[in-house]
């Protein structure tokens, strides 16, 4: 499929993490080499939602629309109250600080679930500085920052996550192995198995990123040469093929057929023939 790609900003440093509002009508995206968490609307084109921002990544509403972050700089990921004061989720695992949680999802129920390799302990990316978690795991938000619920420590790059239509498997890819794996979510919301579902396969620059499901239930994943497109049996339907290393990606606009796409030094924009599904 031909796909019309629309040029909305460009001449960032490195683009992440987007997440559309539907109320407000805007979409919010990271740039964390420059330590900027911006804004774009149809009204305003981009603008300045928070910076510095501790060098954002991934992005998502709560339940009650609140905003999560997954921040590099600090290996947080908090929730911006609507006062602006910002609340720390997720800080330490036993004493140690996380690695530097980089994609976060909310589930119907509530629960918050974050991946956590060490991208934001390298230049550029974040605050180069040693790493003292000795894994690269999957979490579940717990009541104490500092206490999360580890819920698999076997990646190697653990980064996007999203759940299936019922809720009942949690997709979660891995950047250094290239493939995506898919786990059960047990009653009491750990993870079960672990299996391999889908690799991102090609000779085009990208990897595995962010990942999204559409309202059929098609998961839509970053790969070599842009977004690998996978029906729920794993079968590859297609490549969209982005003119920019592809990082990440949210449906958005009244009809949420509009897909944003966070490639490198730009923020692009397509329209899908099946749409994508609300956050909140």
């Amino acid at each position: 499929m031909s796909y019309a790609f629309e040029t909305l900003g460009t001449g960032f440093l490195f683009t992440e993490g987007p997440v559309w509002h539907p109320t407000g009508r805007f979409l919010l995206f990271s740039d964390m080499p420059g330590d900027h968490l911006r804004r774009w609307s149809a009204a305003d084109g981009v603008t300045t939602f928070r910076r510095p921002c501790d060098m954002s990544n991934g992005l998502t509403w709560d339940r009650q629309g609140r905003l999560v972050v997954c921040e590099h700089a600090t290996s947080r990921l908090t929730r911006t109250e609507p006062d602006g004061s910002i609340v720390p989720l997720a800080s330490h695992w036993r004493g140690k600080q996380l690695n530097s949680p980089n994609d976060v999802v909310c589930r119907s129920d509530g629960a918050i679930y974050f991946s956590d390799p060490p991208y934001g302990r390298a230049k550029y990316y974040g605050v180069e500085r040693p790493q003292e978690l000795p894994f690269q795991g999957v979490y579940r938000v717990g009541p104490d920052p500092g206490a999360p619920e580890l819920l698999a420590d076997d990646f190697e790059r653990p980064n996007g996550l999203c759940f299936s239509l019922d809720e009942r498997r949690l997709f979660v890819n891995d950047t250094a192995r290239q493939h995506i794996r898919v786990f059960d979510v047990a009653p009491d919301g750990g993870l079960r198995g672990g299996r391999l579902w889908a690799e991102t396969k090609g000779d085009q620059p990208g990897a595995p990123d962010g990942m999204k499901l559409d309202a059929a239930g098609n998961v839509y994943c970053c790969g070599p040469g842009g977004i690998h497109v996978f029906d729920p049996d794993a079968g590859l339907l297609e490549v969209i093929e982005v003119p920019e290393r592809t990082a990440n990606f949210a449906w958005g606009d009244d009809d949420y057929r509009s897909l944003f796409i966070t490639a490198s030094t730009s923020l692009y924009r397509i329209r899908t023939t099946t749409p994508g599904r609300p956050v909140f």
